[in-house]
């Protein structure tokens, strides 16, 4: 076949050289396996037909030079340029050069490796080895040249259709290249791309008529034949696989085989017409819109266009524009990463080491080990496990399924007859006759197990403990099975199509039939044992191991039966249990002795059926055929109650579940907290995360910088004569340019005020509707308006939970020609009145406003608009509408003014007499206090390294610093804050000197110096301010939110001394007030009026009025967390609270015995209260609701809050969804109305309070795809309030824990919305950014790795003092015995005499024994254990390790911190309610003492002061403070919210 090649004229300049084309023929090529080929002819390969080849790109200039530098090797050569290696290699050159190439890969510009097609959208470049393109591979590699970086790459192209076998080509400006074989690190994208190439040729050769091909096939046909042909193919890992992958590439094989058209024969039929093609093509289309399309929805890209077309989505194989490079890489990266992840998978080896056969048990050999059949029953209503999980799995390994634990369950038949575990196949069979249900409670999986030596845990134990918080559910049918063990711990979990479960207690009528299995585990785990303790293996025959398991005494946890015969027996039938943990234990020896060679002939001599083993990928939406799903449940005393809610509550949530199926559930804007998938005791932060968190910062700022724009290109309409202004100019702009506020536009009235729609110019993006600000003319004539954009609900935040009619008004706004309006467009800007006592007549406007617009749009009426709030992304806020200044037509923008003030603190000035200068806002004087930040003056290279992994060392707060001089250049440039200096005075503080004097110190502490810095001004972090210790404000509690440090000492650096400040010191003290002076005069009746009070006077002063507080009402109050520091912030009184557990209510009663604790559920109480005030008709309730709140007492009626006394309502509801499991769909309204939330929310609604404050877990904003966050903002906002959402980290604001937590702000329109609180201290972690639409990435507050106010408070500062207790410690009072030594225990002691709660959980004697055997030494845990035997008290021996731990490390994040000790200079893991070594967060080990961490300790991390009080047993007390919000971040959520009330009181005053 000719050569197509397009022909390459080019006139060169002068110096540069010319390449002359000699025409060439080329043969037919030899078939080639893969994209490797040896040894083959290079004139038979086939030349591109250069139809197929890409070669619009972009043109770059190429210049040769005289000479080429030239390197002579031993075995090849190396050349600079392309040309060079041209002419050194022989090979047809007309009409253009022709070589081979290998050992290649394909870069861009910076040596980044690129897949083939990103040549489409970036200049790319080839690096590689250059030979002849005639002769022996292998010869020819020594006459080959080595090129590296050349090119550009002009086009790519395929060849070897005529002979079936896929050649690749890249083309240069000089010349063509056959590609032979990739270099070792490029065939990860190189195979993908021949393997495609291969498709193309496979299907061409099926539709081929000159391949005696049939074009008529049907779709199925066709991917039936390819699939075969390609079913020999080592890439390929056969059936569904193969198929999905060709269906994946029906774009690519159509637009390489269309291509072929303008060089087939006349007789060829035209591929583009074949039907068949053109169907592989569609279906591909279906396949990446469903694929790309909620990646598309999840940042904030969707277009919609009208009249019912397609969104305009990229493919993996088009060609794409120039502005598309990052979304084709991303794509073919993306492809490239799922390829190479299903290769890998394919050749796996399986972590069983079984045999081919799988012995099934016999069901009559173990009925006798059994109970009696029984059915199963049920008491609550259980949720389908498919509507729990993703019903878009589709086809994964079993390895990805989500995991769970499973709490309180049984299992049973289709009949639900109770069933043995035993019956199913421990793994994946091809043929089962067994099928398996289950039903349980599900929760997320806390690291629990049973512990084999502890009675406390066994089976015959309380059931269904852990379960209260979890989902109801039953299975559908149970796939394998699976035993982790170790001496003291067993994991037993089931594998559904759907989740991996952990079993946790078995049901109380299941235990029975769960003794076996565990019965059988400890047998296995007990010979395991006895063969492990010979010297040889091999020496225990199966027939010895019988006789010394049938010596075991009775109370051996192995003990069966003295009777050799029955413990064969049992051995023999419970075989597939045995030989399974076998299978999986790493010792090799283990896994061939002749016991279990003994054992498999045993069973086989019993004539067990042999089922064949086969790994089998998980096939999701089989019908769920559990018979639960058509029984109802049991009636109960106890279940679940729906939630109480109002009318609109319950109208919004359960009109979005009518309206959305589980697919269109998926929002299109998922939110998610950006920052680094981590389990929940967030024991290390990822050091490449991080990384990867800053670079997309650093994007994040470039994408955002040009929100603001003016320029925009628009649809313009010619016909300008048609747009006349009515009436004279009203004014000017600050411009000059006459201001109107009417004008004629195609005959529509337009005025200020009004609303429009204007379309971009070739954007399917959804009209932009603009409010009109004012209307003003240019110079030039052109009549303008400036207008600020709404944006549709779906646009914002809210997603699909927002109501289709409501628009938000925005800060964006621009300049728009009159002509450019398409239309205009009614918008109500909504403002309804406020309060509780309009929340009635407010629902029936509402509703009819809604009957209203629906009979409108049933007649094809234009949809009218309606705008009540201002949408603020980057401040993560809905504010109230500016209705004062918005629309006046003056020539002035609220937007505008936004802008101008965020530019003027931008802008750096310094005043003429250079003793001051204003920066980022702040003004800087001489004499001030500053802080600089302490990366300017960090040396030492090991203090720059990132933090280590769950501890703060290393982190610095900022350096204290005296301005006293002013530095500016004396240039003509203008000074910014690069070029102008200042010199400071540094203030040292403790922990600058050592650890041990910052322990010892109080944290306001700092030391003059002599030691003068010089700095950059851009290295100011903000101002503080020294005084004498003695003018310093009385706290209570560890609790510092004010800028103020006090100085006593001078601190030499160079002789490491310190000593009394010198009265000489150079050190002007900040002015302030001596508190001790105005304590004692307002004790005495004699304060002055204007002495006034600060927020931290408040902490001092708990005795002071309430008369200026907000009456709270605390819901899901705990143990009173919450209340605590907002209480101490001076803003809030709780006056009333609400609490189900009786000991949490207890424990608030004890701490807050003026509120009125209300210990019930929720819905009961506003049930009654509804029912109280009249308003039974608006209450959406249950029956059992309604008869429990008719019994409550007479005395607790009247003490209920009641509306319009409540100015504050807060509380964390406990959703079970929260847990990042449960999601809800259509048809499951039922399950969503007994979720809190709705109950909380209706709390809101029916009092609406002045202020309104949620906390969850951090993850709130994720669940369920975002849905229940999205609706809760929508809830929030349909009533009227302001909102502002963000996740904030506990330990920024003074507790030693890592603990993040979602907050949801709410106040009212007449309320001033609270900001959130600054960081004071520092803290290991990255930004906690949530995502949201349009690429906005809102952070609450920003990290403090690189600085804060405040050091960090460590484990030491925190507990210290407390004195030493032993395992099990449960004396509940005792004596300090030392004196609080750091700044934390003082404040945190406060003036307690007796030490309570100091008790401490009772490890059982093997963990004892571990916690003993782990080091004292900071990042100790299991894996510091010793690898060797302990004997216990009952005589058993065991393995020190347990062996579940390390044998499934790598499926469990390698089980990081279990059996963990705390680091003294480290922090604390997030508090859980059952700390214990094996749990969720295991690093509960004390530094020192071999325990378990004491309550007190625990509540001490989370900041509650010694005199804090908590209730019931242990557990009660661990679950109270593990489920409390920290005091000190509630202090600093109080401290913004009393800023909000006093501004807007001194607003109106």
């Amino acid at each position: 076949m000719k050569n197509q090649s397009r022909s390459r004229s080019k006139t060169l300049s002068a110096g540069e050289m010319e390449i002359s084309e000699v025409p060439t023929t080329g043969e037919k090529s030899n078939k080639r396996n893969g994209s490797e080929i040896v040894g083959e002819s290079a004139r038979s390969r086939k030349m591109p037909k250069r139809a197929v080849a890409r070669s619009d790109y972009k043109e770059k200039s190429f210049r040769l030079s005289k000479k080429s530098s030239i390197v002579e090797m031993k075995e090849e050569r190396v050349v600079d340029e392309e040309i060079s290696a041209i002419r050194l290699t022989n090979g047809p050159d007309d009409p253009r050069p022709n070589r081979r190439l290998t050992d290649f890969s394909l870069h861009n510009a910076e040596g980044t490796l690129r897949p083939f097609e990103m040549s489409e959208a970036e200049d790319m470049f080839i690096s590689g080895l250059i030979l002849p393109f005639e002769g022996s591979l292998e010869k020819e590699k020594v006459n080959g040249v080595r090129c590296e970086g050349f090119g550009r790459i002009e086009s790519w192209a395929i060849s070897g259709y005529e002979d079936g076998s896929p050649v690749v080509w890249v083309s240069t400006d000089i010349a063509d290249y056959d590609c032979i074989k990739p270099a070792g690190g490029y065939k990860k994208f190189y195979n993908l791309f021949f393997e495609k190439a291969r498709v193309c040729i496979e299907v061409h050769k099926i539709l081929s008529k000159s391949s005696e091909g049939e074009s008529d096939l049907g779709l199925d046909d066709l991917l039936a034949r390819v699939v075969r042909s390609l079913s020999a193919n080592k890439n390929f890992y056969g059936g569904l696989s193969a198929k999905d992958f060709i269906l994946s590439q029906g774009n690519f094989i159509y637009n390489q085989l269309i291509g072929l058209d303008e060089t087939s024969k006349k007789n060829e039929k035209i591929l583009a017409e074949i039907p068949v093609l053109v169907s592989l093509r569609d279906e591909c289309q279906k396949i990446n819109d469903f694929k790309t399309q909620p990646k598309l929805l999840s940042n904030g890209n969707l277009k919609i266009s009208d009249g019912g077309q397609k969104l305009d989505q990229p493919h993996l194989s088009n060609h794409v524009t120039e502005g598309d490079e990052d979304q084709k890489l991303a794509q073919l990266l993306q492809e490239e990463e799922h390829w190479n992840s299903r290769k890998q998978k394919k050749n796996k080896p399986s972590t069983s080491v079984s045999n081919k056969y799988y012995l099934k048990i016999n069901e009559d050999e173990i009925a006798n080990d059994y109970p009696l059949p029984s059915y199963y029953k049920s008491y609550v209503q259980e949720t389908d496990e498919y509507l729990v999980f993703d019903s878009d799995i589709g086809m994964c390994d079993p390895d990805e399924l989500p995991r769970s634990m499973l709490h309180n369950w049984s299992l049973y038949n289709s009949d639900s007859r109770l069933i043995s575990l035993e019956l199913l196949p421990m793994k994946s069979c091809a043929e089962v006759d067994v099928t398996i249900f289950g039903s349980g409670i599900m929760t997320s999986d806390d690291g629990s197990g049973f512990c084999l030596d502890d009675p406390a845990q066994s089976s015959s134990g309380s059931y269904g403990v852990h379960g209260e918080d979890g989902i109801p559910i039953y299975l559908s049918e149970i796939k394998e099975w699976m035993i982790e063990f170790g001496a003291s711990m067993i994991f037993i979990s089931i594998r559904t199509d759907m989740a991996w479960y952990r079993l946790g207690r078995p049901s109380k009528q299941y235990a029975q039939w769960y003794e076996p299995i565990l019965k059988t585990a400890r047998l296995a785990i007990s010979i395991i044992t006895l063969l492990k303790e010979q010297t040889r293996v091999s020496r225990l025959s199966f027939a010895d191991v019988i006789k010394k398991l049938s010596e075991l005494q009775k109370d051996h946890p192995a003990y069966i039966s003295s009777n050799p015969v029955a413990v064969e027996r049992y051995v023999v039938v419970h075989g597939q249990i045995i030989i399974q943990q076998f299978a999986e234990y790493p010792d090799a020896t283990i896994r061939k002795c002749a016991f279990l060679t003994g054992l498999s002939h045993k069973m086989e001599e019993k004539h067990h059926t042999k089922l064949v083993m086969k790994k089998k990928m998980v096939l999701q939406k089989e019908s769920n055929l559990n018979p639960r799903a058509s029984i109802g449940p049991v009636k109960s005393k106890r279940k679940a109650m729906q939630a109480t809610t109002t009318k609109l509550i319950n109208r919004i949530w359960r009109d979005y579940y009518s309206n959305y199926s589980l697919d269109d559930s998926i929002s299109e804007d998922k939110c998610e907290v950006k920052e680094e998938e981590e389990v929940e005791d967030e024991l290390e932060e990822n050091e490449e995360v991080e990384e990867e968190v800053k670079e997309e910062e650093v994007l994040l700022t470039k994408k955002t910088s040009t929100r603001h724009s003016t320029l925009i290109s628009i649809k313009s309409d010619p016909h300008c004569k048609e747009i006349r202004w009515d009436g004279e100019p009203v004014g000017k702009t600050c411009y000059g340019e006459a201001l109107y506020k009417t004008a004629f536009v195609r005959g529509d009235v337009v005025a200020v005020r009004n609303s429009v729609i204007i379309e971009l110019d070739g954007s399917e993006e959804i009209p932009l509707i603009y409010f009109i600000e004012y209307m003003f003319e240019k110079a030039d004539g052109r009549k303008m308006f400036h207008g600020r954009e709404m944006e549709r609900g779906s646009q914002t935040v809210l997603g699909n939970t927002a109501n289709e009619r409501e628009v938000f008004l925005t800060n964006e706004c621009l300049d728009v020609e009159l002509g450019d309006i398409k239309q205009t467009v009614v918008v109500d800007i909504r403002l309804m009145p406020w309060g509780h006592q309009h929340r009635n007549d407010n629902w029936n406007i509402c509703k009819l406003d809604m009957e209203r617009a629906e009979e409108g749009k049933q007649k094809g009426l234009p949809m009218e608009y309606y705008c009540k709030s201002l949408y603020w992304p980057e401040r993560g806020a809905f504010f109230r509408l500016p209705v004062d200044t918005l629309g006046l037509g003056s020539g002035v923008c609220g937007s505008c003014k936004i802008r101008e003030t965020i530019s003027e603190k931008e802008l750096f000035r310094v005043n003429s007499s250079r003793v001051s200068f204003i920066y980022k806002g702040i003004e800087y004087n001489v004499d001030d206090f500053v802080y600089v930040s302490p990366n300017t003056l960090t040396t030492d290279v090991e203090e720059l390294e990132t933090f280590k992994s769950g501890r703060n060392v290393g982190l610095k707060p900022y350096v204290v610093c005296q301005l006293f001089k002013i530095i500016v250049p004396n240039t003509s440039k203008e000074a910014t804050p690069v070029t102008t200096q200042v010199k400071v005075r540094r203030f040292f503080r403790p922990d600058d000197i050592s650890s041990e004097k910052a322990y010892t110190s109080d944290i306001r502490e700092v030391y003059y110096s002599e030691e003068v810095l010089t700095v950059h001004v851009e290295c100011l972090e903000g101002k503080c301010v020294i005084r004498k210790k003695y003018d310093l404000l009385s706290i209570d509690g560890p609790l510092v939110f004010e800028h103020i440090f006090f100085c006593e000492y001078q601190y030499d650096p160079d002789k490491g001394t310190i000593k009394q400040l010198p009265g000489n010191a150079r050190l002007m003290f900040s002015k302030g007030k001596t508190v001790h002076d105005a304590e004692s005069r307002k004790r005495k009746g004699k304060f002055k009026e204007g002495e006034t009070e600060t927020e931290t006077d408040a902490i001092s002063n708990q005795e002071t009025s309430h008369t200026n507080r907000l009456a709270t009402l605390d819901i899901f109050a705990g143990c009173g967390g919450l209340s605590d520091g907002l209480q101490k912030s001076g803003v809030s009184l709780t006056k009333w609270a609400i609490e189900y557990e009786e000991p949490a209510g207890e424990a608030f009663t004890r701490n807050h015995p003026d509120a009125l604790m209300f210990v019930d559920n929720c819905n009961v109480i506003l049930r009654a209260i509804m029912e109280k005030c009249g308003d039974a008709d608006d209450c959406i309730g249950t029956i059992e609701a309604t008869e429990l709140a008719a019994k409550l007492g007479e005395e607790k009626i009247n003490s209920l809050p009641l509306p319009g006394e409540v100015d504050f309502i807060n509380g964390g509801p406990p959703c079970q969804g929260f847990s990042g499991m449960n999601r809800f769909n259509q048809g499951t309204w039922s399950k969503v109305q007994c979720e809190m939330i709705l109950a909380f929310l209706s709390f809101a609604d029916y009092f609406r309070p002045k202020f309104f404050l949620l906390e969850n877990v951090r993850t709130f904003v994720s669940f369920n795809k975002g849905q229940t966050f999205r609706l809760t903002l929508a809830s929030l906002l349909e009533m009227g309030y302001q909102v502002r959402f963000g996740v904030l980290e506990a330990g920024v604001y003074g507790v030693s824990q890592s603990r993040k937590r979602a907050f949801i702000w709410a106040a009212s329109p007449e309320e001033t919305l609270p900001e959130w609180p600054q960081p004071m201290h520092v803290f290991a972690g990255p930004e906690l950014k949530i995502a949201m639409p349009k690429d906005v990435r809102y952070a609450a507050v920003q990290s403090t790795a690189g600085g804060a106010p405040f050091r960090a408070i460590t484990v030491r500062d925190a507990i210290g003092d407390l004195p030493q207790v032993s395992n099990g410690a449960s004396k509940i009072d005792m004596e300090y015995q030392n004196e609080p030594v750091s700044w934390f225990q003082n404040q945190i002691r406060g003036r307690v005499g007796v030490l309570s709660d100091h008790i401490s959980k009772e490890m059982n004697e093997l963990n004892l024994i571990r916690c003993q055997r782990i080091p004292k030494r900071p990042g100790a845990d299991w894996h510091s254990l010793p690898e060797e035997k302990v004997k216990l008290s009952s005589g058993q021996v065991v393995d020190l390790i347990p062996w579940c731990l390390p044998n499934t490390a790598k499926r469990h994040n390698q089980w990081k911190g279990l059996f963990g000790r705390l680091d003294w200079q480290g922090n604390f893991p997030t508090s859980v309610t059952d700390p214990q070594p094996m749990g969720k967060v295991g690093m509960c080990f004390h530094p020192d003492q071999d325990r378990i961490l004491t309550v007190r300790e625990c509540a001490r991390s989370q900041g509650f002061q010694d005199s804090y009080k908590f209730a019931g047993n242990i557990q009660s007390k661990h679950r109270q403070i593990g489920n409390a919000v920290p005091p000190p971040l509630a202090f600093a959520l109080g401290k913004k919210l009393k800023e909000a009330v006093d501004g807007k009181r001194a607003a109106t005053s």
